[in-house]
């Protein structure tokens, strides 16, 4: 599958009752991307269970050591954890930082500006090696920078890749409800679209992108 080697993907969980399917579980200690109440977190699994539907649920422990128990729908983005504790907390530290930052401290820690994430449409668009002409995050970072994606620039590019700006040139491709490419639209699509986004409330800061 495409998006195997792009995203973290969870492990089987096989149900006593053959009966009833069991949905595909994260493994315990895997960061989370996650919403609850209308709020989105980042946390640690710290245990998961079958409901009797089958359904995976989670209990996660926040940066704050705050637990939550979500659905599997709930999460939006996964990053599998080191099995060196040391070196789990540390990548947790680095993701929870990644997803307070803004979308300003997002494009300047990944040097993509709105004129690079434009060429990296334009290349996505036209480059038959992008299969369906999706860009997912590390192929983002692949392509601008010329090199492998570390696990927190890959989710800062997905969270930069989710925003206003970046809606102007890819629409966002979902895999069993979570995104997890996107891709190039039509220039025309293109060309409507910022012309959409810099009449709106949005376009503040991106004047010069929206002069071009």
């Amino acid at each position: 599958d495409f998006y195997q080697n792009a995203f973290h993907t969870p492990s089987s969980i096989y149900s006593k009752n053959d009966d009833i399917p069991q949905q595909q579980a994260f493994a315990d200690g895997t960061i989370l991307e996650f919403s609850e109440k209308s709020r989105v977190h980042v946390g640690r699994i710290i245990s998961s269970e079958h409901k009797s539907n089958g359904g995976a649920r989670y209990e996660i422990m926040d940066h704050d050591g705050k637990k939550f128990s979500i659905a599997d729908k709930a999460v939006s983005y996964s990053v599998s954890a080191p099995n060196n504790e040391p070196a789990a907390v540390r990548l947790f530290d680095a993701i929870y930082s990644a997803h307070e930052e803004s979308e300003f401290e997002l494009r300047t820690d990944l040097a993509i500006s709105p004129e690079i994430l434009e060429l990296a449409w334009e290349e996505a668009a036209s480059d038959d090696t992008f299969e369906d002409h999706v860009l997912t995050p590390k192929a983002l970072i692949d392509l601008v920078h010329s090199k492998a994606a570390s696990a927190v620039d890959a989710y800062k590019a997905w969270r930069l890749l989710k925003t206003d700006i970046a809606h102007v040139f890819f629409k966002e491709m979902k895999e069993k409800g979570r995104v997890v490419g996107f891709k190039a639209k039509p220039l025309k699509a293109v060309e409507a679209a910022k012309t959409t986004f810099c009449r709106s409330e949005h376009a503040g800061d991106d004047l010069d992108f929206c002069l071009v």
